[in-house]
């Protein structure tokens, strides 16, 4: 191992402690420093990414819109606000009330980042998607276990010159959310299936029969272009993370593409939406319950941070606050 913490990562055997070593820490959610071990529990804060089609929560109680200001600018929209069956929760329209923004414009960064200064702790996103395979037709929910990333015009990370950070995303997504997810799910049955990997691509213009066919060839089961540095992003921010795509049409390799109606897609979106929404309101009370710390996802930090602590930007330092604040406070 390399003599110096800020070291890790620089070989073979240090990223392979940074992908598999958690170690109990402060815990920070959102504004709030409270100091925790992964033996005590939390009172976890539910965060919703609504997709296309999804612009509130049924339900809530207490909403109030309100405005978040982050250091790298402005969400997509204002954060909503509420409660649901005593459980504290917050969402996010992905692409701003009315779908103002398109999939390469999407500020992640600030996104992550105002959830994170809410106090959010869980993270559900749900995400229109095209199906790749034959098995998944529209209307079937795929509950996401991988992703390739295939987006090229985006920020990526929160880190960079002045502060260098390596978080591991063998798992990119928490699977605690998605046994939640899947067992609530059935329970109304809804059309779901547990495991798949999303492709995701640039946009905005959807894929070529090529790179469809290729997708395919992968073995990819859904594509999109929403999820990724989204997931990349609630990794960095200690922030549990599962993506619930939703399946609008089938990608263009399917020989039934091209006869699919807009009118046809609209009604599977609506669909699509209303499953979503009793779906959303199944979890929230489950996932909202006191748990332990979950370290795959919150302790994300604790052997990230490359840079010497004399060598790390004090802008950026601040930047981080909401972010990386119970790491770099932790001394």
């Amino acid at each position: 191992m390399c003599p110096s913490l800020f070291l890790a990562g620089t070989c073979a055997a240090c990223r392979l402690v940074v992908q598999k070593r958690t170690v109990a820490g402060p815990f920070n959610q959102g504004a709030e420093r409270t100091h925790m071990s992964s033996e005590q529990e939390i009172q976890p804060v539910i965060g919703v990414i609504g997709g296309s089609g999804l612009y509130d929560i049924d339900g809530l109680e207490n909403k109030e819109w309100r405005r978040v200001e982050t250091p790298w600018g402005e969400p997509s929209d204002e954060l909503l606000f509420g409660t649901f069956e005593g459980v504290k929760c917050v969402f996010l329209p992905r692409h701003g009330r009315g779908h103002p923004i398109p999939p390469s414009e999407l500020n992640f960064r600030a996104n992550i980042d105002a959830l994170k200064r809410a106090g959010v702790t869980d993270i559900l996103s749900l995400s229109a998607v095209g199906s790749l395979k034959e098995e998944l037709p529209p209307g079937h929910f795929v509950l996401v276990d991988q992703f390739i990333d295939r987006s090229f015009a985006r920020i990526k990370t929160f880190f960079g010159t002045g502060c260098v950070a390596h978080v591991s995303m063998a798992d990119p997504v928490s699977h605690r959310i998605l046994d939640v997810v899947e067992r609530e799910g059935r329970k109304l049955g809804i059309s779901l299936i547990r495991g798949g990997t999303y492709l995701v691509m640039e946009g905005p213009q959807f894929s070529t029969r090529a790179e469809s066919h290729l997708y395919r060839s992968w073995g990819c089961s859904v594509v999109g272009m929403t999820n990724m540095p989204e997931a990349k992003l609630a990794r960095e921010a200690e922030m549990n993370y599962a993506t619930v795509a939703m399946v609008t049409d089938f990608d263009c390799w399917h020989p039934d593409h091209d006869s699919v109606t807009v009118e046809a897609v609209v009604k599977v979106m609506k669909g699509n939406a209303e499953n979503a929404r009793r779906l959303v309101k199944a979890i929230i009370p489950v996932l909202g319950q006191k748990r332990p710390v979950d370290p795959s996802a919150e302790r994300a930090l604790d052997f990230a941070l490359i840079t010497a602590p004399e060598k790390r930007d004090p802008a950026l330092m601040a930047k981080l606050d909401a972010v990386a604040g119970r790491i770099l406070n932790a001394g």
